[in-house]
C-alpha cells in the first residue's frame, strides 16, 4: 500500500520577493518522510486572494494532505483564513473556543487583547484547531487542509501538535554513495541500475571539488532490504578507489 500523498502552499509577498527566506518546507518535508508521508508538491503564491484559493483547491483535490503557511496573523494581509474558509464555502468569524485561548494569553502577558489580535481568532465554521504552544494562536483543519502560521517556530510546534492526527505509512529510509566521476560518465549505468528497481528512487547529485566531478547518488525507498540490496549493487557497479 502507496504512502499518502501531500503537498505544502505558501503564502506571503515576503517569500516571493527574496525579502524572507522560507525555512518551512525543509522543516515538513523531513517530519513527513519521518512519518511516511511523501510530499509531492510545494507552491508559492503572493498574498492575492483568488491566487491562494485557486492553489488551494488545485491541490486539496490531488493530494490526500495539504499544508498551508502563512497569512494567520493579525494585520490586514493576513488573509489565509479567509481564503480557506472561501474555497470551502464556509462561514468565518471569531469563534468562542479560539478566542477563549487568546483571551487568557494575552491576559497573563498583560496585555490589551484588541480587534488585530482577535483577527486572529476568526476560524471557518466545521474546522478543528491546531494546538499551538508557542503564541497560542491556532492553526485549524478543514477535512484535508492544515492552516499553519509561516514563523519558523510557530510552524514546528504546530506541526507536532498535527502529525499524531494524520495517518503516515512507511518512512522513506535513503543511503547514498560518492562516486569520484561525472554524471556523463555515470549516467547511463546508473540508469539501468535504477530500472532494476522500479520500487526505489535514485537521485544524482552532481558536485566539483578541486577540479574534480562527482556525484552523490542517493537512493532512496520504503523496503529497507530493497534499499540495502541496490547500494549494495550500486557498490560493485562503482567499486571505489
Amino acid at each position: 500500500m502507496s504512502n499518502p500523498t501531500a503537498a505544502m502552499l505558501v503564502i506571503g509577498d515576503e517569500i516571493l520577493s527574496g525579502r524572507t527566506r522560507d525555512a518551512n518546507m525543509h522543516f515538513l518535508a523531513q517530519e513527513f518522510t519521518k512519518h511516511g508521508v511523501d510530499l509531492k508538491e510545494v507552491r508559492v503564491v503572493s498574498d492575492d486572494k483568488p491566487a491562494i484559493i485557486d492553489a488551494l483547491n488545485a491541490l486539496r483535490a490531488g493530494f490526500d494532505v495539504v499544508v498551508t503557511s502563512g497569512g494567520i496573523g493579525p494585520t490586514h494581509d493576513d488573509i489565509t483564513a479567509d481564503c480557506v474558509a472561501e474555497a470551502f464555502g464556509a462561514h468565518i468569524d471569531v469563534r468562542d473556543d479560539a478566542r477563549a485561548l487568546l483571551a487568557a494569553h494575552y491576559e497573563r502577558q498583560g496585555s490589551e487583547f484588541n480587534t488585530a489580535r482577535q483577527r486572529m481568532a476568526r476560524i471557518p465554521d466545521g474546522a478543528t484547531l491546531i494546538d499551538n504552544p508557542v503564541s497560542i494562536a491556532p492553526g485549524f483543519s478543514m477535512e484535508n487542509v492544515h492552516v499553519m502560521a509561516g514563523v519558523p517556530a510557530v510552524f514546528q510546534a504546530m506541526v507536532a501538535s498535527l502529525l499524531p492526527h494524520i495517518t503516515g505509512g512507511a518512512p522513506l529510509l535513503s543511503q547514498s554513495l560518492r562516486i569520484m566521476r561525472g554524471e556523463g560518465e555515470i549516467a547511463e549505468p546508473l540508469g539501468a541500475l535504477a530500472a532494476q528497481y522500479p520500487d526505489l528512487s535514485f537521485g544524482s547529485y552532481p558536485f566539483q571539488r578541486d577540479g574534480v566531478y562527482g556525484a552523490n547518488v542517493v537512493v532512496r525507498g520504503s523496503d529497507g532490504a530493497k534499499v540495502d540490496h541496490a547500494m549494495a549493487a550500486l557498490s560493485a557497479l562503482f567499486p571505489q578507489t
